[in-house]
């Protein structure tokens, strides 16, 4: 199941989601043409939760403290696959949260969500010894103030039935609230893995998630959609 777009217009131009979005391409396109490999940016800049939790450094000289690397690890990705799915997702719905909370507020949303959602995994996977990248915290916590903000939206959705494929208009109630029930349902068995098992921090993604719900409100408690915003 993959959304294409939704039926919100925006108001205002969202700059910040494109500058996020341009950052992002923009570091990956770094660690491919400038560094010694995506492993390398990813122990250098990437958060690895064991390092933070114990105060040690697994790997001497690679990489800067562990709390910086709770904010630069945000803006790595794993490979292009792992970048263009966040990117897509921080297109389709990042707009009309920005266009609800403004420019300023709406970074400082995505950044403090991101860092959440961070430090929750690392909470639920203290002895892990690998590093976490990507940005999929912070949208994570865009997807949970879309849903509480949009949830009649219509999101064109590509559906999979075996070898045929149709794109169904689903309510973002239902496509948000599955992806969040299918992060937690992945992430609760490996809360206290060392291992990172299939290699997915299913547990920031359910925490951003969260966050985002709850810090919306807190950022714009007297805001309501406007009906002329949704495409007949």
């Amino acid at each position: 199941m993959i959304p294409l777009h939704d039926d919100i217009v925006s108001e205002r131009r969202p700059l910040v989601t494109y500058a996020l979005i341009g950052v992002n391409v923009l570091v990956y396109a770094l660690q491919v043409l400038f560094g010694s490999g995506q492993e390398t940016w990813a122990w250098k800049f990437g958060l690895i939760p064991y390092e933070l939790t114990h105060g040690v450094e697994l790997t001497p000289g690679m990489g800067a403290p562990a709390m910086s690397n709770v904010v630069t690890s945000m803006f790595l990705h794993g490979g292009l696959w792992h970048l263009a799915g966040n990117m897509l997702y921080l297109w389709i719905f990042g707009d009309n949260i920005e266009d609800r909370l403004g420019h300023v507020r709406f970074l400082v949303f995505y950044l403090v969500c991101g860092v959440t959602a961070t430090l929750f995994f690392v909470w639920t996977s203290p002895d892990l010894q690998v590093p976490l990248v990507g940005a999929s915290g912070a949208i994570a916590g865009v997807l949970g103030a879309y849903l509480v903000s949009y949830p009649r939206a219509r999101v064109a959705t590509l559906i999979f039935f075996g070898f045929f494929i149709r794109i169904v208009q689903i309510p973002a109630l239902f496509v948000l609230g599955f992806w969040f029930l299918l992060q937690l349902l992945q992430g609760l068995p490996t809360v206290g893995d060392a291992t990172s098992r299939g290699g997915v921090a299913f547990m920031a993604h359910a925490g951003g998630f969260v966050v985002g719900v709850v810090l919306v409100w807190l950022m714009s408690p007297r805001w309501r959609p406007r009906r002329s915003l949704a495409r007949p």
